[in-house]
Parts: C-alpha cells; sequence; structure tokens
C-alpha cells in the first residue's frame, strides 16, 4: 500500500551512487532544475519535493550523504545501507506525494524502475552506455545515436537521446584570469580510499620530481568532494604500507584566505601544490594545460572540459586489490586471494582489456596516453615535462578530446522529460 499523498507536490527522485556520479551528474541537473523550474512550462504550478536515494555501490566512498546533504539541495537523502528499507517501508522515510519521477543517475539501472514501481511513479533513466532494462523503462534519457540503437526496436519510442552529461560541465561557471596566466598541472590521486593509498604517495613522488626540474609549473590538486585532508596525511604516513616505497612526506597544509584555492600543501622537499575544493572546481580545472589522472570516472570529467591527461595505474601495487572496481576489489579483500590475483590480473585482464580511460574506452582508440604498468614517478614525470613543452601534442589532444564528446545541451533536455514527465500526471 503506497503511503499518504499531498494535493499539489509532486515528487523529483535522483537514484545514484559514487562521488564521481553526484558531482557530475546529480548536482548539476538538480541545481538546474531548481533555479529553472518555472520556465519548464509546469502546467499545474506544482510544489517539488527533491529525494537523493543513494543505492549501494562497491565503488563509493562513505562520504557521498554528508557531501550531498552540504549542497542543500535535497529535501530528503536516503543512505544506502538504508535503500531495502525504503524499497520495503518507504513511508517510514517521508510522507511521498501521489505524483513523482524517479531519475536513474547511477548505480544498478534496476534499483530506480523497482523504487518507481513501488511508489507508483514514473521511471526515467538517463542511459551512458547502455539502456538494460528497456522493457520496464517508462522513458530513457540516450547519451547518443549508438545508445539508442542497442535499444530492442519495440521500445525505441521510450528513448530521447539528451546528449553528454558531462559535456554541459564546461558552462557552470566561468574560469579565472589568474589562473590562464599561469603554467598548471592538476594531479588528481583519486576519490576512493583505496586508490588514494596508491595515489597519495605516487603523485606526491611525482610532484616533486616535476618541481626540481622546472620551478616555473604550478601545481593544484582538485580534492573530491569525497576526500577530506586528514586523507592526504594519512595515505603518505607509514600507516599506509605503500608509503615505505616513497620519499615524497607532507611538511603542511595550510589554508589559504582571499584566494581562488582553499589549501596550500607542501611538501618536504618544498614543492607545493595548491588544493581546489569548491564546487564547480572543472571549469577552473580546464584552465590547466595537462592532468596526471588515475582510472577512472575522472578521466571522463577531463575529457568533457577538453583537458589533455596522462592516465597512470602503477601496477606494481597489484596487492592492493580492493583499489579495483566490482567482482576484483570484492575478492581482494580476501588476504590469500591477492597473490593469484595479482597475477591473474597482470598476465591476462591487463593484457586482454584494451583501454582503461573513459575516452580511449568510447572512441576505441588511444586519444590519450596510458601509462598502465610498473611505472615509476620519474617516468611519468619526465613525460609529464616533455608533453608541456610540446604544445602541439597537447594541442592534437584537445582536438581529439572535443570530438570524442557528446553533444551538449544534456541537462535542459533531461529536465524537459522531468517535467513533462510530471504535467502528464
Amino acid at each position: 500500500m503506497l503511503t499518504a499523498r499531498k494535493k499539489n507536490l509532486t515528487a523529483v527522485v535522483i537514484i545514484s551512487n559514487g562521488p564521481g556520479e553526484l558531482a557530475t551528474w546529480v548536482k548539476p541537473l538538480i541545481s538546474h532544475l531548481k533555479e529553472n523550474i518555472t520556465s519548464y512550462s509546469n502546467e499545474k504550478n506544482t510544489n517539488f519535493k527533491f529525494v537523493l536515494n543513494l543505492v549501494p555501490c562497491p565503488n563509493a566512498t562513505g562520504n557521498e550523504f554528508k557531501v550531498a546533504k552540504n549542497w542543500g539541495l535535497f529535501d530528503l537523502i536516503t543512505d544506502p545501507k538504508d535503500f531495502w528499507k525504503l524499497l520495503i517501508r518507504p513511508s517510514s522515510f517521508t510522507q511521498w506525494p501521489k505524483n513523482g519521477v524517479v531519475v536513474f543517475l547511477g548505480g544498478d539501472q534496476l534499483w530506480s524502475i523497482l523504487l518507481a514501481k513501488r511508489l507508483g511513479y514514473f521511471n526515467i533513466t538517463y542511459a551512458e552506455w547502455t539502456s538494460r532494462w528497456p522493457r520496464w523503462n517508462d522513458q530513457i534519457a540516450a547519451m547518443n545515436k549508438q545508445v539508442k540503437d542497442k535499444i530492442p526496436k519495440k521500445f525505441r519510442k521510450k528513448c530521447t537521446i539528451v546528449g553528454d552529461l558531462m559535456a554541459d560541465i564546461k558552462n557552470l561557471k566561468p574560469s579565472l584570469e589568474d589562473i590562464k596566466k599561469n603554467t598548471w598541472i592538476a594531479i588528481l590521486p583519486g576519490s576512493k580510499k583505496a586508490k588514494l593509498s596508491i595515489g597519495i604517495p605516487y603523485f606526491l613522488e611525482v610532484a616533486d620530481l616535476i618541481t626540481e626540474n622546472n620551478q616555473n609549473i604550478n601545481l593544484m590538486i582538485p580534492k573530491a568532494p569525497t576526500v577530506e585532508l586528514k586523507d592526504f596525511l594519512y595515505y603518505q604516513s607509514d600507516k599506509n604500507p605503500i608509503a615505505k616505497y616513497y620519499s615524497s612526506k607532507i611538511k603542511s597544509i595550510v589554508k589559504i584566505d582571499h584566494s581562488t584555492f582553499d589549501y596550500i600543501l607542501e611538501t618536504k622537499k618544498n614543492s607545493k601544490l595548491y588544493i581546489l575544493s569548491r564546487d564547480y572546481n572543472l571549469p577552473l580545472l580546464s584552465e590547466c594545460k595537462l592532468a596526471i589522472t588515475t582510472v577512472g570516472a575522472n578521466t571522463a570529467e577531463l575529457a568533457a572540459i577538453n583537458l589533455p591527461m596522462i592516465v597512470v595505474l602503477p601496477t606494481q601495487h597489484l596487492n592492493v586489490m580492493n583499489s579495483w572496481d566490482g567482482i576484483f576489489g570484492i575478492l581482494g579483500k580476501i588476504p590469500f586471494m591477492n597473490a593469484i590475483q595479482s597475477f591473474l590480473i597482470e598476465k591476462w585482464y591487463l593484457r586482454k582489456k584494451k583501454f582503461f580511460a573513459w575516452p580511449n574506452i568510447k572512441t576505441k582508440k588511444l586519444i590519450v596516453p596510458e601509462r598502465i604498468g610498473k611505472y615509476m614517478p620519474q617516468q611519468i614525470a619526465q613525460e609529464a615535462l616533455y608533453l608541456i613543452n610540446n604544445a602541439n601534442l597537447l594541442s592534437e589532444q584537445k582536438r581529439n578530446l572535443l570530438e570524442s564528446r557528446g553533444r551538449d545541451g544534456a541537462i535542459k533536455k533531461l529536465s524537459q522529460l522531468i517535467i513533462n514527465s510530471i504535467n502528464k500526471n
């Protein structure tokens, strides 16, 4: 039995999971929708209740609930551990309006279908790569024509091509002139704790090596919302077993007032890395000349702003298996499986998987360099310095990234689909 309803109130329910989806899909969409709700021909003069339901995800950091709450965009946020309870007894969380729409923006597409059926709401799935349950979707918002073509013909009438949500990132806020005036390299060590255990000591050493060779290069770290300053200190310390393989350590992290940046991290070798932790940091990041990044969703974000990159996965630390996605991450938490999995991944998985970076996967060709293997920080620093001094190579990569990106305007089109579904009820 469905819960009590309130007249003239409609719920917009977002299903999502990890830090990348929250930052690049959920927040921009809801921010735009709330700011422009009256411009989308809301014929019934409806009041809206915005809800975020976080779903279980092996790649989540555990900070997603806190981060989303701090945005102040939602009337209700539910924790991933409560999702099954939400499906069984939705009335225990809130009074649900009679009408609503459930929008899938991350996780397993099945969760949004189940919740929409349970609440009696319209369902919209944003399909970046594929629509997995077209029979049970009310509406499919596809990133491109390729996604739509994969859908069986009898269900394609449910599908509308809206474009690439990440392609709208560049339009969020203007860039700052003080970033443009200098040469900047962005360093992205990851957002998940297991990746940070490798990324922080490894990339600190890369930073020291770059600074040692060229002190005119500025370095920034666009801190993910789910990463805390204490994580930087923890993973470069003796508490992290991987840190012993690298000599670079943090001397201090100091807050900066009246600056584009929030903090300055200084290493014991006197390298300075400026930490940017404000919302919408991607437009500022786009003014960098180059990014050095781990694998993952951040490669899609960098591609969306046409930022040349070097994608790094140092396989000398394969024993840290819980930094991997999916089944490898789950099994990797079993100690005796580490040696077996390290061997299998290095000899089979890494050789079988052709590409790791999102723009390469999407285009099925190598348009950004991937350094997957036993690469040392010295090699990555040297390559970064080489690229910085070769503008033609950076320009070529930017052109290729621009061509690989989906159409923009997806936020507006998806917002319109949401309002259209509400006006039908």
